[in-house]
């Protein structure tokens, strides 16, 4: 039997596809603006088929019907990174969270979280019967891989993509056509606050160098300060529309990196439609699972590696928590440490995490003197490099605790220095001086 006629022999509903997700079993679904959120969105309404359901996923933009209030008994949900939709579901208990370095996701899938179906969403065939997961390789190629049953959405929306993206039809057991426009995340408006922040970023940035970042306000402003530089490249998880720009611009074209030269590697996309736009059929954008883009191991391999990152809260001693407020789970650990610790690995790598010196309107410093009670300690004081604010950068790298707590409170907002410094001084038994 060719592919052609596999494809149209498996071929079937929405709903004769789903019924074959067993009680009691685990769910794995697409990443991000890979969820196969058609597939979802039946497998919620028709939630009377189904009990004790174990739904398991990373950030999620659907609507997450399933998590919602009286779902209770059909389906719970485990997350491994906590979104927006499902943070709700998990702080009031009707979900878990799963804490895991974003390169090790995949290998659960192997062991401790076997699956028993992978609902993920695809290209239709080229000519050769394959399939691209396109914007969303990330831990959902190995989802697939390891599941026992393989349920795909086909969009013919979804771009094509290169790398380590694709899947054989005899691969995937059910497919569903169901055409959708993928999801947009608008560019974030940058205020003199991102700006100053972004500009910090950038004078740590050299010709050559080559960037993992995310989406959001700082890395769009990063990127904004970098239209002189030449020659960067770009190892990341994911990038966004910035570097689109950058690309057509001739700043950004991977000619001096030393792991796959003139390539952007990710594992997963999110942005605008011309994000998608750009990367369909581009072969110079290289789709990867997060076991190689995220391995330290890998990371390090990129001899000028820079990477920036967030966080919520800062301390003194240079611990960062970049996924809870207290004890209440906001999001999750992601990628930061994997590049983080991949960076220090490099030959003349360098990490970054940048952030507002406050939140909640000012009322709040991100620069504090302890974490949260509560608080999960992301990236440690020992991982710990380069703190920028808008206020400058802390190079922690090497510096004791003293000297540490000096840099910080030099960058925090300076509404909040006395009652740092007054900290400092009952801390380090010592006068503080500038």
């Amino acid at each position: 039997m060719n592919w052609k006629e596999l494809y149209q022999e498996r071929l079937t509903s929405a709903e004769e596809a789903l019924k074959h997700i067993p009680d009691g079993g685990r769910v794995v679904t697409g990443h991000a603006v890979g969820e196969p959120a058609y597939l979802m969105t039946v497998m919620a309404e028709n939630k009377e088929w189904f009990h004790n359901v174990e739904v398991c996923h990373m950030v999620s933009l659907g609507k997450d019907e399933y998590c919602q209030e009286g779902m209770e008994g059909h389906f719970h949900h485990n997350a491994l990174f906590v979104g927006a939709n499902t943070k709700k579901a998990v702080n009031d208990g009707r979900g878990d969270y799963t804490p895991c370095f974003f390169y090790e996701i995949p290998r659960l899938f192997e062991s401790e979280l076997p699956v028993d179906v992978a609902l993920i969403m695809v290209t239709p065939p080229d000519e050769n019967g394959k399939v691209s997961l396109g914007v969303s390789v990330d831990y959902t190629k190995d989802a697939a891989k390891n599941a026992k049953i393989v349920i795909a959405q086909v969009n013919d929306q979804m771009p094509y993509t290169y790398g380590d993206s694709f899947m054989d039809v005899s691969e995937i057991d059910y497919f569903v056509e169901h055409s959708a426009p993928l999801p947009e995340l608008k560019p974030a408006v940058l205020g003199d606050v991102e700006k100053a922040i972004g500009a910090n970023c950038a004078s740590l940035i050299k010709d050559g160098d080559t960037l993992q970042l995310g989406i959001g306000a700082i890395p769009d402003a990063v990127l904004l300060c970098l239209k002189d530089k030449k020659n960067l490249g770009i190892h990341s998880e994911m990038f966004s529309d910035g570097v689109v720009e950058l690309v057509e611009a001739g700043v950004v074209n991977g000619s001096a990196k030393q792991l796959l030269p003139g390539k952007m590697v990710a594992n997963f996309l999110m942005g605008t439609k011309r994000l998608y736009d750009f990367v369909d059929h581009n072969k110079d954008v290289a789709m990867y699972p997060a076991d190689y883009t995220n391995d330290p191991v890998v990371v390090a391999k990129n001899d000028h590696i820079i990477c920036i990152n967030s966080c919520v809260q800062v301390d003194l001693m240079g611990q960062a928590c970049s996924e809870s407020v207290g004890l209440k789970q906001i999001s999750g650990v992601g990628g930061q440490v994997d590049f983080v610790r991949g960076a220090s690995m490099a030959a003349h790598g360098i990490s970054i995490l940048a952030f507002p010196s406050t939140a909640a309107h000012g009322k709040i410093s991100k620069i504090v003197p302890f974490l949260d009670e509560g608080a999960a300690v992301t990236t440690s004081r020992n991982d710990i490099d380069y703190v920028i604010t808008e206020y400058g950068i802390a190079p922690l790298k090497g510096k004791t605790l003293r000297q540490r707590a000096k840099l910080l409170i030099s960058i925090a907002h300076p509404d909040f220095r006395p009652g740092l410094i007054a900290e400092f001084e009952k801390r380090f038994h010592c006068t503080y001086e500038a």
